[in-house]
């Protein structure tokens, strides 16, 4: 199911593919989703969730897997990618592609005003505080504070924004 706010600005270019699986995807009011942005379900059943005033730069891939819940006013530079899934590899009698998934590590969740620099990439379990700033080029696991800014891969905490 695909819900779009009518304020949101969805380029034309944009690819965003519908899932078999009753996925929802839901972007929110006057955010604008940039050309070669695309949305794939695939890993998983979980939603993409996108706020309102957000900004989704060209190149940017948004996997549904175990779910992406992004709040307000987040600001995702260009070709970055929100991967909330990981291939399950255990059996070394079967190829990779054809094991599956692992299970869910809580898909990822970007709260309000977040800014991810251009080709950050973040996985399945993520949490990004309110206010967090994550430097271009960095890898994002696990829990961010808020109102900090962090680098590097995996990303860590190089300073905060708070006084």
């Amino acid at each position: 199911m695909l819900i779009i706010d009518p304020t949101a600005k969805i380029s034309a270019l944009a690819d965003i593919e519908l899932s078999i699986r009753g996925t929802k995807i839901s972007i929110g009011a006057r955010t604008v989703v940039d050309s070669f942005v695309k949305i794939k379900p695939a890993g998983g059943a979980g939603d993409v969730i996108i706020g309102a005033d957000c900004a989704l730069n060209s190149g940017t891939v948004l996997y549904t897997g175990n779910g992406i819940r992004i709040g307000d006013a987040v600001l995702i530079a260009a070709n970055c990618t929100l991967a909330p899934t990981n291939h399950a590899f255990a059996d070394l009698d079967r190829r990779i592609r054809d094991q599956g998934f692992q299970p869910s590590r809580g898909g990822i969740i970007i709260d309000d005003d977040v800014w991810l620099g251009a080709n950050v990439v973040v996985l399945d379990g993520a949490v990004i505080g309110r206010g967090t700033i994550v430097a271009a080029g960095s890898v994002v696991r696990g829990v961010l504070q808020p109102m900090s800014i962090y680098a590097g891969t995996p990303a860590k905490r190089v300073g905060s924004r708070a006084p």
